[in-house]
């Protein structure tokens, strides 16, 4: 079996480190449960929703971003029986491809970099499995489409939801 596994909110948390970034910089005290179904920047006033956009462009921002849980393990077990690609539309921020791969060498250096799609847009992607926390990602796809869940996609019900991966682990293992 082959299996697509998006990265920012589906083993790295973006999400997170978007309102981390906000609070600090503005003395702010958001809080993802705050914005459950929507993004990050429509969560804030206006005159700061660009600057929330704009986070992702920054240096450094893919960096240290923190794992989610469980995703190491469940990869590393799903890699031992299935072909395993890490597929991020990385393109949309060119400078996080070298933040990308270094984060990836560090927290799964069990996908090696033949593994690894940093690509546009993930239409072209053929295959049995994508896991992915966007619907504009899932619903081209020809094979089994599995949303993971993050707060901005908890309204989304058209596809297979997990909450966790130890639901992946269930559903795939």
């Amino acid at each position: 079996m082959t299996i697509f596994v998006d990265m920012d909110e589906v083993i790295a948390d973006a999400y997170q480190a978007h309102i981390d970034i906000y609070n600090k910089e503005f003395n702010a005290q958001l809080k993802a449960e705050d914005c459950f179904g929507k993004e990050v920047w429509q969560c804030v006033p206006e005159e700061h929703q660009q600057t929330i956009k704009d986070h992702t462009y920054r240096d450094c921002f893919f960096k240290d971003l923190s794992i989610i849980a469980d995703s190491q393990e469940v990869l590393k077990a799903l890699s031992e029986k299935h072909d395993v690609y890490i597929a991020s539309a990385a393109m949309e921020f060119p400078q996080s491809l070298r933040e990308k791969s270094d984060w990836l060498d560090q927290h799964f250096p069990f996908i090696s970099w033949q593994k690894r799609i940093l690509c546009g847009d993930k239409h072209v992607l053929k295959g049995d499995v994508l896991i992915d926390d966007r619907s504009k990602n899932l619903a081209p796809f020809s094979g089994r489409s599995i949303m993971f869940t993050s707060p901005h996609n908890v309204n989304v019900s058209n596809f297979e939801r997990a909450d966790s991966w130890k639901e992946i682990a269930d559903k795939l293992l």
